[in-house]
């Protein structure tokens, strides 16, 4: 499908546009639907956003937030997604929202990725919104090149489910939504900054559905058009 670029002159810019535009794309859904869902990534880069987004007016209990993809870790570790979503967005109004984590404390990550597959038929399909981020290498959620699973996860015809991946540059072992459940959310955004990722984005966008750089394929291939927000 298509995509826009949004550029912003700095994080904090971004963070505030982009908490404006989920709200309002959240807010809508509520009116429509009585209930929205939200997917959201982890790693530094949406910090701001994620404190931009929790200080808006929201009727925060009717909101479903989950992850697009975790590590195989418990949200004690300081390299937890969960943890993250909940020091930095789970916080004022936003408390109210309702968080389903992809971690399990079961036996091994494919116990916790069929855990996490059967707790996120509670969302309605698609997501209202899903943010996606990239990596150095181009992978996002954790569609990592190299990756045990990565053309199962970028399957467009595989069921909508969580499912894991090893990678060499992914650290521990991840729980990742598979693109057929994230490819249509209603609202798409790549949220990206840095000067060192506009060249790779800009790769992969050249390339399309060709692309060796997961995202991509992703934005090539996804129902519905990728908003790509971007600051230096």
């Amino acid at each position: 499908m298509a995509y826009h670029f949004n550029t912003f002159s700095n994080g904090a810019a971004l963070a505030e546009a982009l908490a404006s535009k989920v709200a309002q794309a959240l807010s809508e859904a509520i009116s429509a639907r009585g209930q929205a869902s939200l997917a959201v990534s982890g790693g530094s880069t949406p910090k701001a956003f994620f404190r931009a987004l929790s200080a808006k007016p929201l009727d925060w209990g009717k909101v479903t937030i989950t992850l697009v993809d975790e590590r195989f870790v418990p949200e004690t570790s300081d390299r937890s997604n969960h943890a993250l979503v909940s020091n930095g967005l789970l916080q004022d109004a936003a408390a109210a929202a309702k968080f389903i984590p992809l971690y399990h404390a079961v036996a091994d990550v494919e116990n916790a990725a069929f855990a996490a597959t059967m707790d996120a038929k509670e969302i309605s399909q698609p997501f209202d919104v899903v943010i996606l981020g990239m990596g150095g290498d181009g992978h996002t959620a954790s569609f990592f090149p190299g990756g045990n699973n990565l053309e199962k996860a970028l399957d467009p015809s595989a069921p909508r489910s969580v499912i894991t991946m090893e990678a060499q540059d992914a650290g521990e072992p991840r729980l990742t939504f598979t693109f057929s459940a994230l490819q249509d959310a209603r609202l798409l955004v790549l949220h990206i900054e840095g000067d060192a990722k506009k060249p790779v984005i800009d790769r992969a966008l050249a390339e399309g559905k060709a692309s060796a750089l997961p995202i991509g394929r992703v934005i090539a291939n996804a129902a519905s058009d990728t908003e790509i927000y971007w600051a230096p």
